[in-house]
């Protein structure tokens, strides 16, 4: 089932097969997404494709800077007639919430998406609100881009599951994507659900059964201490980061037909899940060299630490 739903997200979204099971295994684990790549590529694409073929209810939010977080969160409204306050619920209230160009707006409106990342739920005056289940925000911004925008704090990058990066697509990617271009009919017509908000709920779920031996808790563990005391690193991965790697790779595991982990896991997923957490000595934390920097530390890391057999 779910390599039928990856086949109907790659007919829309061409040559980035990797990519789309890197989406799928953090919408599995519970987790969110940052795509940190240039405009074009396809992250809203890939957004919409991915919350069509899972049947779930989508929301764009374009991030701005005058942008308040009750647009986003929703708000108390005084209803004259009723002599009482309603409450109107924000597009956050939703399965699959694509935040563009998250960084354009100020750091209040990014700092209400935290509890919604992190606990599942949004209090709004003294009510809280749970949120749709299945719940994930796919943030995007611009890493070559800093004017007018706000650096996400180190807070909320810590919050995202994974960064991503699409990429450009290859030749004969890009050549159908271009004949496709000059059809018709929209994208969104070429594709169709293929399971339903409660079996993604049922698949996260079976992400925790996935068998983990104490031998490779123990390598998610190497690693993560390894980053803690690289003299190349001035911020380490949080207990958070480990959790997070550890869920990812049981939810990739999954994805490729197993219910038990195995090392290639962690290591496909250690450069996702961790290279956005780190920050190399002497480099600013909002840098797209920074965070090529921390990429190249993670896999060095890899390739040093023993493999558990």
């Amino acid at each position: 089932m779910l390599e039928i739903l990856i086949d109907e997200i790659e007919r829309v979204f061409h040559g980035k097969e990797e990519v789309v099971r890197l989406a799928v295994a953090a919408l599995l684990a519970r987790g969110h997404i940052l795509f940190e790549d240039v405009p074009g590529v396809g992250k809203t694409t890939l957004s919409r494709a991915l919350g069509t073929a899972l049947g779930l209810s989508f929301r764009r939010i374009q991030f701005t800077s005058d942008l308040l977080p009750s647009d986003v969160l929703g708000v108390s409204i005084f209803n004259p007639r009723t002599s009482e306050f309603e409450t109107r619920l924000g597009p956050i209230f939703t399965n699959l919430v694509l935040a563009d160009e998250i960084n354009r707006a100020p750091p209040r409106t990014q700092s209400g998406l935290l509890q919604a990342m992190q606990e599942g739920e949004m209090s709004l005056d003294d009510k809280t609100f749970q949120l749709p289940q299945p719940f994930m925000v796919m943030a995007t911004q611009n890493p070559l881009e800093h004017h007018g925008t706000y650096p996400l704090p180190e807070s909320q990058v810590d919050r995202f599951l994974m960064r991503l990066t699409i990429g450009y697509p290859g030749e004969s990617a890009e050549r159908q994507i271009l004949m496709e271009s000059t059809k018709e009919d929209p994208w969104e017509d070429r594709i169709k659900a293929v399971l339903e908000p409660a079996q993604v709920v049922w698949f996260q779920q079976k992400v925790s059964e996935v068998e983990v031996e104490d031998s490779l808790v123990g390598y998610v563990m190497d690693i993560v201490q390894r980053t803690r005391v690289d003299a190349r690193l001035q911020m380490g991965v949080s207990p958070r980061g480990a959790i997070g790697l550890l869920g990812a790779s049981r939810a990739y595991a999954l994805l490729s037909g197993r219910d038990f982990l195995v090392p290639s896991d962690v290591q496909k997923l250690a450069m996702p899940c961790l290279a956005h957490r780190i920050l190399p000595v002497g480099a600013a934390a909002a840098s797209h060299e920074a965070h090529e920097e921390a990429g190249a530390i993670v896999q060095d890391i890899l390739q040093d630490v023993a493999v558990p057999v």
